[in-house]
């Protein structure tokens, strides 16, 4: 029997302490794509948030995983939820994939693994996505993955000197079960 939270490529794990350097390499990347910017943190900033997340206790709607490679065992990313309303039946998450993992994968057998789970056993009805305009890359996985566009939130993001579009992708449980097997096993 195969594990709910592994692919053919990927494995969703809980973080441990080690993989603060990985977290870090992945901001680095965020900013470079120009989809973040942050002041810098230190590494023991990273280090003290690893071990932080390391110990929260599952079972929460709003969580963060770490993305490993199945056949290597590397960290190449992280995917989780970060807002959820139980209630009204919509969570929103985001997917990060470190710049040397790129176009491998990754990024959407992880995220098809993260609803299936909300979708089938959590029984959230829809899943929104923010993503900035100009990241096309993402736009593109998103729309592969059944995303639908809903909207478009002008000059809504402030970064980098200048105002940027925010693009607001959706999907149903329903349509994520059209198209992708909701049965992890």
């Amino acid at each position: 029997m195969t594990s709910f939270w592994t692919g053919e490529r990927v494995r969703l794990r809980g973080i441990e302490p080690d993989d603060w350097a990985a977290f870090m390499r992945f901001a680095t990347d965020e900013e470079r794509l120009g989809d973040l910017l942050q002041p810098p943190r230190s590494a023991e900033g990273y280090r003290v948030w690893a071990r932080e997340q390391a110990g929260v206790q599952p079972g929460g709607d709003c969580f963060q995983l770490a993305i490993e490679a199945v056949d290597t065992g590397e960290i190449v990313g992280t995917v989780g939820s970060h807002l959820a309303d139980p209630r009204a039946g919509w969570f929103e998450y985001g997917v990060t994939i470190g710049a040397d993992h790129w176009r491998k994968g990754y990024a959407a057998e992880a995220v098809v693994l993260l609803l299936r789970f909300m979708f089938a056993e959590r029984r959230y009805h829809r899943c929104q996505a923010r993503i900035l305009a100009h990241n096309e890359a993402s736009l593109s996985l998103h729309r592969r993955l059944g995303f639908t566009e809903e909207g478009r939130l002008r000059d809504h993001v402030f970064f980098a000197g200048r105002h940027h579009d925010l693009v607001m992708m959706g999907m149903l449980a329903d349509e994520f079960a059209q198209l992708h097997s909701m049965s992890g096993l």
